[in-house]
C-alpha cells in the first residue's frame, strides 16, 4: 500500500497530542489528551512518565482512527517534545525510578547558585551555550542520582537509563530496544558540547553523571528506530525527532539565517535561525542546536520564557476567573486597557533575559476599580511584554530586528494578543496558517528522512500547492503610537522589578 501519511507525536508539558499529516502538510486526523501535573512542594513540578506514555500512545491510535487511515499507509513517525524534562528508568523493567522532573521545576536552583560560585558556569556557557539555571536537565539528573538510594551505583553498572521525553517515547515505541535522542534535545541537557557534537567528558565529571546513563545522539532527520506497536506488516520507521521549539522553527520553514518565530504555549519561546554559526549572546539569550540534517548542524539563538499560556491555565484552574481559555479575548476587549494593572507570571522564576530562579509572580497596580477583566487582559499582555524583552535582546546581540515576527501556538489564535504583540513591538506579526507548526516540523523532518518529501524544494512545493488552509493566517500591523508603546513597556519593567525584589 502506498505511503500517504506522516504521524507526528507532540508530547507537550500539559498534554499529549498526535496529528496525521498528508503530503500537502494538511492535518487529516488528530487527538489530544491532558495528563496530571504534580506539585509536591512550592516551585517543584513533576510528571508521571507512565501517564505521559499511556496518553501519548492512546492519542497516536486515536489520530489514525480519526482519519480513518490504515497504519500501513504511514510512511514514518516524527516526535517532538517538551524539552529539558528528564525521566530515569530501569532498563530491565522499563519502569521509571521516580516521577519525571519537569523543565519548569526549580528544586535545583541552589545547585545552580553553587555552580556560579565555583565559576563552572563559564564552562557551561562556552561548551553548551546555556546558562547555569534549574531549567536545564544537568542538575535534574544529578539530583535524581543523589536523591534515589543506590541510583548512582546502578547507573554506573549500566542498569539505569535517563533521557528527555523523546528518549522515553523512543524506548517505549521500540519496546526497549532503542535508547536515543537527537542533537536538538541533547543540546538542552547542558551535558552536550554543541561545538564537538558529543557528550562532554568534563561536564559529565563535574556533575558525576556516567555517560552509560545517557542516550545515543542521532540526527534530527534520520531513522532512529522502528515500531511494531501498530501491528503493521512492516515496522514503521521513527525518522524525525526535535525538541518542540526547534521543531516549530522548522515547521515555520525558518530555514534561512535571520528568520525568527515565536511559539505561545505553556511557555513562550523565540528562536532565530543563525545557520552554521554558533551565536554568542551578551544579553542573557541561549545558543542551541536547531536541528541536524545531512551531516550538518544548524544553530539558533533562543529566548526562553517560562510562563505564557500557563498563566491563562492558572486563571482558569486555580483562580476560577474563566471557564475556557477562549473567553480571554472578549474579556480583554471589554476594557480599554488594564487600568494600570500588570501581571508578571513568574510562578517558577523568570527565564530569559533575567534568569532569576527566585523571582515570583506578582500582580501590581491594583486599585478599587480593578476588575476580573483587567487581570485577564494583563495576563495576555504579559506574553507580549515578555516577548519584547527577548526580541530587544536579539536585536542587540545580532544588530538587527526581524521584518516580521512569525507566531504559532495555542494562544496565537487570540487576535487581541497578536495585535497587542505587534503594537508593543512596533513590528508586524504574521500568524501561521497552520497553528500546529511544532507537530508539522516533526512531520517534515521525518518525511524528509523517509523520502515522503524528496527535499526542501519538494517539501515547499507540496505545502504551498495545497488548498489554502482556512481561517488562521493573518498579518497584524502595529497601530499603537510610539509614545504610548514605551509608556506601557516602562510600566512592565517596573512590575518585573517588583517580581524580582527579595
Amino acid at each position: 500500500m502506498n505511503a500517504r501519511y506522516i504521524l507526528a507525536l507532540d508530547q507537550g508539558t500539559t498534554s499529549s497530542r498526535a496529528l496525521l499529516f498528508d503530503r500537502a502538510g494538511q492535518v487529516v486526523g488528530s487527538a489530544q489528551q491532558e495528563f496530571p501535573q504534580y506539585y509536591p512542594q512550592p516551585a517543584w513540578v513533576e510528571h508521571d512518565a507512565e501517564e505521559v506514555w499511556t496518553s501519548q500512545w492512546k492519542v497516536a491510535q486515536d489520530a489514525v482512527a480519526a482519519a480513518k487511515a490504515d497504519p500501513e499507509e504511514i510512511a514514518g513517525i516524527g516526535i517532538t517534545n517538551q524539552r529539558e524534562t528528564v525521566v530515569m528508568w530501569d532498563r530491565q523493567s522499563s519502569k521509571p525510578v521516580r516521577r519525571a522532573i519537569v523543565w519548569q521545576c526549580r528544586r535545583t536552583a541552589p545547585d545552580c547558585d553553587r555552580i556560579r560560585e565555583e565559576g563552572f558556569d563559564h564552562v557551561l556557557r562556552e561548551k553548551t551555550g546555556l546558562v547555569a539555571d534549574a531549567y536545564f536537565s544537568s542538575t535534574k539528573i544529578a539530583w535524581l542520582l543523589n536523591d534515589i538510594p543506590g541510583a548512582r551505583s546502578l547507573a554506573e553498572q549500566g542498569k539505569l537509563a535517563c533521557g528527555t521525553m523523546d528518549s522515553w517515547l523512543l524506548w517505549n515505541l521500540t519496546q526497549g530496544h532503542i535508547h536515543a535522542t537527537d542533537c536538538s534535545n541533547a543540546s538542552r541537557t547542558q551535558l552536550y558540547n554543541i561545538r564537538s557534537l558529543s557528550w562532554d567528558d568534563e561536564i559529565l565529571r563535574y556533575f558525576r553523571i556516567p555517560v552509560s546513563l545517557l542516550p545515543k545522539v542521532k540526527p534530527s532527520s534520520g531513522i532512529l528506530g522502528e515500531t511494531n506497536l501498530f501491528g503493521t506488516r512492516r515496522p514503521i520507521p521513527i525518522a524525525g525527532v526535535a525538541g518542540d521549539q526547534q521543531a516549530s522553527l522548522f515547521g515555520h520553514r525558518c530555514l534561512n539565517p535571520g528568520s525568527v518565530k515565536n511559539t505561545y504555549g505553556t511557555g513562550c519561546f523565540l528562536l532565530m535561525n543563525t545557520g552554521t554559526q554558533i551565536p554568542v549572546s551578551q544579553s542573557g539569550l541561549l545558543a542551541t542546536i536547531a536541528w541536524q540534517r545531512d551531516g550538518r548542524a544548524t544553530y539558533a539563538l533562543e529566548g526562553s520564557i517560562f510562563i505564557a499560556g500557563a498563566a491563562v491555565q492558572w486563571l482558569r484552574d486555580q483562580m476560577g476567573l474563566i471557564l475556557h481559555a477562549s473567553e480571554t479575548e472578549s474579556a480583554a476587549r471589554s476594557v480599554p486597557d488594564t487600568g494600570g494593572v500588570y501581571f508578571v507570571p513568574a510562578f517558577v522564576g523568570l527565564g530569559a533575559p533575567y534568569w532569576d530562579a527566585y523571582a515570583r509572580g506578582v500582580i501590581t497596580g491594583i486599585t478599587r476599580g480593578a476588575t476580573r477583566n483587567h487581570v485577564i487582559r494583563a495576563a495576555l499582555e504579559a506574553m507580549a511584554f515578555q516577548t519584547r524583552d527577548v526580541l530587544d535582546c536579539m536585536a542587540r546581540d545580532c544588530g538587527l530586528s526581524p521584518g516580521v515576527l512569525r507566531v504559532d501556538g495555542g494562544a496565537a489564535v487570540n487576535d487581541f494578543l497578536c495585535q497587542f504583540q505587534a503594537d508593543i513591538l512596533g513590528t508586524p506579526v504574521q500568524r501561521a496558517s497552520e497553528m500546529e507548526c511544532t507537530a508539522l516540523g516533526a512531520a517534515l523532518l521525518a518525511g524528509l528522512a523517509t523520502g515522503f518529501w524528496e527535499d526542501e524544494k519538494d517539501l515547499e512545493r507540496q505545502l504551498t500547492s495545497s488548498v489554502p488552509r482556512a481561517g488562521k493566517a493573518r498579518r497584524f500591523d502595529p497601530q499603537l503610537e510610539p509614545g504610548r508603546r514605551e509608556e506601557l513597556y516602562a510600566g512592565w519593567q517596573r512590575a518585573v522589578r517588583c517580581a524580582r525584589a527579595r
